[in-house]
């Protein structure tokens, strides 16, 4: 995928990670490999994902809540509700009062169940905007391969946003400065990207935002015509 984007994994300087569920935390078996990198995560998400690893990770720690610096980016790590120890969402900030380098915000949230007021106030002055739209409420119920126990824990509070609770919570912000949004781990079975794109398509002309759907099959990215 790295390579599809045109960049290389030597050109990577470190990977932030969110929480230790095994679909954001199996890559990091391959990508221990690569002496370079830095994993930066809390200790209570790096401890259960160091255990299932017989090499050990390059960790980075931080506590949740306080923001640190790598390299040119101030990184602000915090809390978000999900079903795992300590999961975080991040604000990456850049750039200076200079017309070449210009102040920047990027938010990456995914992997929540519901949008706290705080969340909301996280997202509205960034530019960038990387937001779950985890699956469609009728493609979920309908679903023969899920136990009703798991559907349950994703349509909770600490599981994932839906389309409807991913658009609701976008309406919600008043003023936003958003320049790009991207909506992300979109379900293979319950969504379709169609179905994503067709949601959102009037919050983007209403916003004059471009608003890009990432297709989990392809993992690249399509913008929603608005």
């Amino acid at each position: 995928m790295l390579e599809d984007a045109g960049q290389r994994i030597e050109d990577v300087d470190a990977v932030f990670v969110t929480h230790e569920h095994s679909d954001h935390a199996t890559g990091l078996k391959g990508l221990a490999r690569h002496g370079h990198l830095k994993f930066f995560a809390n200790e209570d998400t790096a401890r259960p994902i160091q255990k299932q690893l017989s090499r050990r990770v390059n960790w980075k720690l931080f506590k949740t809540g306080q923001s640190f610096v790598f390299r040119d980016l101030k990184v602000s790590p915090f809390t978000i509700p999900h079903d795992t120890y300590d999961p975080v969402g991040y604000l990456f900030a850049w750039g200076e009062d200079d017309l070449f380098n210009p102040p920047r915000k990027l938010v990456w949230l995914t992997d929540l169940g519901y949008a706290p007021k705080f969340v909301q106030n996280k997202i509205q002055d960034v530019d960038y905007l990387v937001l779950e739209a985890n699956h469609d409420i009728q493609m979920l119920e309908m679903d023969d391969r899920r136990p009703w126990s798991l559907k349950q824990r994703i349509l909770g509070r600490h599981g994932h946003l839906s389309n409807k609770a991913a658009l609701d919570l976008l309406e919600s912000v008043e003023n936003p400065r958003w320049r790009k949004v991207f909506l992300a781990h979109l379900s293979r079975d319950c969504n379709k990207v169609d179905i994503v794109r067709n949601t959102f398509q009037p919050l983007s002309e209403k916003q004059k935002c471009p608003i890009h759907v990432v297709d989990p099959h392809e993992a690249v990215a399509m913008e929603v015509e608005g």
